[in-house]
């Protein structure tokens, strides 16, 4: 009986809903709390929200699925992130430039910003969008189908669940598949490791708001008020960059290789 009793709790579909369920509580409670403040205490009400997240996620990868959680060894913790973070950057800066250099945006200083409500928002969707896709999603799906069959599956739920975001269309949805399901789901498959796409997410969002561009069709108020100019492919429109074409080609430039050094890592597994 107890036999039977873990064989059920360790099917992968059995923690990740359960992992779903709790990581969505504490987010929702955590994020309501640091959305009702300001500055720096909504950061640190962020990262502690991440923290009780990420305990949550090694509890139930431990418990419930029953194997060590090696994609957020602390020994690697902070070299992954700075790592994550400056592709994140890179990606953001290069794509913003270029639509600058193209005529799509024009930037002047904004006389008020929300700098530590960005920066909170970004910490609190990296690290729990992160848990839940290339952590849970990506893992169990490997699992029973393979590193493909995981990569093409939760890119493709990763664009769908920015669908009911404001200015979403069909095609913001399908550019984030590629931009950022493959380009996320890459970045875990070569590193094998959270920390780096929760620093690669966090630093897209971040710099992306702290421009003063609308991240996912939400609005935030950065260093820069930003003007549109041209069509909107090239823009993205009042959803943002990531419905822009631009960054769409450079994050394919950076997945593809992620892809080709997870392969000669022997970190693309096939179906158990």
């Amino acid at each position: 009986m107890k036999k039977k009793m873990r064989t059920m709790i360790q099917f992968p579909l059995i923690w990740v809903i359960t992992g779903l369920v709790f990581l969505g509580v504490s987010s929702f409670i955590t994020q309501r709390m640091f959305t009702s403040t300001e500055g720096i205490m909504s950061i640190v009400l962020a990262l502690a929200g991440s923290a009780l997240s990420i305990a949550i996620y090694i509890l139930i990868m431990k418990l419930m699925a029953g194997r060590k959680v090696q994609e957020l060894h602390m020994q690697r913790a902070v070299s992954e992130l700075v790592f994550g973070a400056g592709v994140g950057s890179l990606l953001i800066a290069v794509s913003a430039l270029i639509i600058m250099l193209l005529g799509g945006y024009s930037f002047t200083w904004s006389q008020e910003h929300a700098a530590g409500s960005i920066i909170a928002l970004a910490i609190g969707a990296a690290v729990v969008e992160e848990l839940i896709f290339r952590g849970l999603f990506l893992q169990a799906i490997e699992k029973r189908g393979g590193s493909w069959i995981a990569l093409a599956v939760t890119s493709l739920f990763f664009g769908l669940a920015h669908l009911p975001n404001p200015g979403a269309t069909l095609w913001s949805s399908i550019a984030i598949v590629i931009e950022a399901g493959i380009l996320l789901g890459a970045g875990f498959l070569w590193r094998r490791n959270l920390w780096f796409v929760i620093g690669l997410h966090f630093a897209w969002n971040a710099v992306e708001g702290l421009l003063g561009i609308p991240v996912s069709g939400i609005v935030s108020q950065g260093f820069f008020d930003v003007k549109l100019s041209g069509p909107a492919l090239l823009t993205g429109g009042s959803f943002g960059l990531e419905a822009s074409i631009v960054p769409v080609m450079i994050s394919l430039m950076i997945a593809i290789p992620m892809l080709i050094r997870a392969q000669r890592k022997g970190h693309i597994h096939s179906r158990e």
